[in-house]
Order: structure tokens, then C-alpha cells, then sequence
């Protein structure tokens, strides 16, 4: 069940102030709904707190309302202010896996975000439903070889959009690259392939399906298949993945859970992308498989996916980074929704 506009600019008002009395909700409710009343305005404090999204202390006039972790989902930074800081002297919140962060996947957008998103994509439906077979294939290989440009550039590949397109098409490697990259690049291009042609699989993602795709995407790449068994670590953050291959599969489980409860598709999808680069399950090749993860749960439910075409990849790899070490998906999420847009507006 999702919040209403109402509870969830409440959420938002007590996150802000970190803690807040009945009677300074009251105002802030009646400032821009004057008709509810104490006791409507309790019972929405009730839902949140029933959702675990708030909790409550003291007594009588003396009760005041704080918010729950959820909040630092939400939490706002400066991201050029933060990134001034060297990695070794930032003051981080979490150097290791932090396990509650699968209590918080929930709530992620608010009612006016999810409607805005909805509006978005009926948008790329009509397109759809006007298109020719032959030209949404025309389309898709567009996205296809676009995405593998760019994911595969987020990942350091040298390739350019010129050259990733002469590669996919006429199977000709650019002169002056490493024979690793092309393969980077074509390997995009079979796993896209594969989600495309088998949309429905992945309407319920498993353990196995996500393995599965990993395997394409690292094919002939030298990375060992199947969830890792030792530690990794990540360039340009003291963030620490999980080492121990127990908890690497419980984790995996758990986010293989979340994705599939989560009822909103840009909301599993979002969650895929994110969790699979904050787990790091395999060797090699984690947010590859996220971005094309996420791919395929919004195909499955008629949803755009992503090319990441417009992407900066250095704003993707801090947003990246201001996950792993505050746990704060907001940076994040504003940059995956600015490529949604991207994407019906460009393709299709």
C-alpha cells in the first residue's frame, strides 16, 4: 500500500525538522489543507508510525515525532561540497554492508513522483502502440547499442559511440583498443538481446536470472560465474563490500525479495540498479549486470528502459559512491528518473 500526498508530506515535514510536535504538525497540515481535523491528522500520524516509517516519544503535550532510517534514503547532499573531500578524509557513515538498509527499500518515491513517472510512461505506450513491428526493433537496437556504449564507458571502456556502432552492426573492432573492450560491448549487446526477446522471464527475478545475465555480460572476460566466494574491494571510497560469500548470498536473497514485493516497477527497478552495485554479489561486472537487471523488470512491465545516453558517468559514479558510504539513494534517483525521461522522449 502506497502512502497518500497527504501522509507523505507529513513524512517529509518530520524528516526535515528531525523532530516534531503534534501541535507544529497540526499548523503545517492546515497550512495547506484547512478542512482536516486533529483526529484525521492522528490518523495519518498512526499509518506512519504502523509503517514503521516514524516513531513516537514522550507523553501527553509532550509528545514529539522523529523520523526512522528511512529518512537517510531521502537525505540531500552537496555533491560537489562532498566530493571536495579526498576519499581517505571523508567523514563516512558506513565503511561496511549495512543489512537494515533492506528495512528502508520501501516508500522510495512519493505519490506525486509515481504519478509523474506513469504520465511519463504512457507516453512511450502510445509510441509503442503506434509503432510498426519493424520499427521498434529499429528503435530497440538504437537503445541497445547506445547503452552499450555508455554502460560499457562507465566501466572505463574507451570505445566510441561511432565505433560501439560499426562494432554491433559489422562486427569490426576499432583500431587502437583492447580486443577486452569490443568483447565489453558485444557482450551488451546479448544480454539486451536476451531480455528483449524473452520480456516475461523476468517478471519474477530470481537468483538464477540474475546469475544468468552476469554471465552474459562477463563472457570470454575472464570473471568467475556465480556469486563470489572472496573480498573486493572498490576504487575511490572506503566502502567495503561484504567478504563473507554466506552473507553475500543472504544479502542477495533479500534483495531478490525486496524487488519482487516492491508492486512499482520503476521502484524494483531502481532498486535492482542500486542494490546489485552496493552488494557487489559477483567479481566482476556488478553494475553492468544492475543496469541491465533493471532493464529487464521494466520490460517485463511495459515500462521504457534506460539508455543512459545523457549520463555524465562521473555523476553516475558518485551518486554511485554517495550510496555506498550514506546509504542515500537521493542523488541517485534523480539521475535514474532524468534517463527515464531521456529515454521515452528519445526512443521509440
Amino acid at each position: 500500500m502506497e502512502l497518500t500526498k497527504r501522509q507523505y508530506k507529513i513524512l517529509n515535514f518530520i524528516q526535515d525538522r528531525q523532530s516534531v510536535k503534534r501541535s507544529d504538525i497540526d499548523i503545517y497540515v492546515r497550512s495547506f489543507d484547512d478542512k482536516s481535523s486533529k483526529i484525521t491528522i492522528l490518523r495519518e500520524l498512526e499509518v506512519l508510525l504502523e509503517k514503521k516509517l516514524i516513531k513516537k516519544t514522550g507523553k501527553a503535550r509532550n509528545i514529539t515525532y522523529s523520523p526512522l532510517n528511512h529518512c537517510e534514503l531521502l537525505k540531500k547532499y552537496d555533491v560537489e561540497e562532498y566530493f571536495k573531500v579526498e576519499a581517505d578524509n571523508r567523514v563516512i557513515k558506513y565503511s561496511q554492508f549495512n543489512f537494515n538498509i533492506f528495512n528502508q527499500l520501501q516508500y522510495i518515491f512519493s505519490p506525486d513522483e509515481l504519478l509523474e513517472v506513469e504520465k511519463i510512461n504512457d507516453i512511450y505506450t502510445q509510441k509503442v502502440q503506434k509503432s510498426t513491428p519493424a520499427i521498434l526493433k529499429k528503435e530497440f537496437e538504437r537503445l541497445m547499442i547506445e547503452l552499450s556504449w555508455k554502460s560499457s564507458q562507465i566501466e572505463g571502456n574507451t570505445y566510441s559511440l561511432l565505433d560501439t556502432e560499426i562494432l554491433i552492426k559489422e562486427n569490426i573492432e576499432a583500431k587502437g583498443h583492447k580486443s577486452e573492450e569490443a568483447v565489453m560491448i558485444l557482450n551488451h549487446k546479448k544480454a539486451l538481446d536476451y531480455i528483449y526477446e524473452n520480456t516475461e522471464y523476468f517478471k519474477v527475478i530470481t537468483i538464477s536470472k540474475l546469475e544468468e545475465l552476469h554471465s552474459i555480460l562477463t563472457d570470454h572476460m575472464g570473471v568467475l560465474k556465480g556469486l563470489r566466494k572472496s573480498p573486493v574491494g572498490i576504487i575511490g571510497t572506503n566502502y567495503k563490500p561484504l567478504g563473507d560469500q554466506h552473507q553475500i548470498k543472504e544479502a542477495v536473497e533479500k534483495l531478490i525479495k525486496q524487488i519482487n514485493l516492491s508492486t512499482n516497477p520503476i521502484e524494483k527497478a531502481l532498486i535492482a540498479v542500486i542494490m546489485i552495485s552496493y552488494i557487489q554479489p559477483f567479481e566482476d561486472g556488478n553494475k553492468r549486470t544492475g543496469r541491465i537487471l533493471a532493464n529487464a523488470i521494466l520490460l517485463a512491465n511495459s515500462y521504457c528502459p534506460l539508455s543512459y545516453r545523457s549520463i555524465d558517468e562521473k555523476e553516475y559514479k558518485k551518486a554511485v559512491i554517495i550510496f555506498y558510504e550514506n546509504n542515500s539513494l537521493d542523488y541517485f534517483k534523480t539521475l535514474f528518473i532524468e534517463q527515464f525521461k531521456f529515454a521515452v522522449d528519445k526512443y521509440f
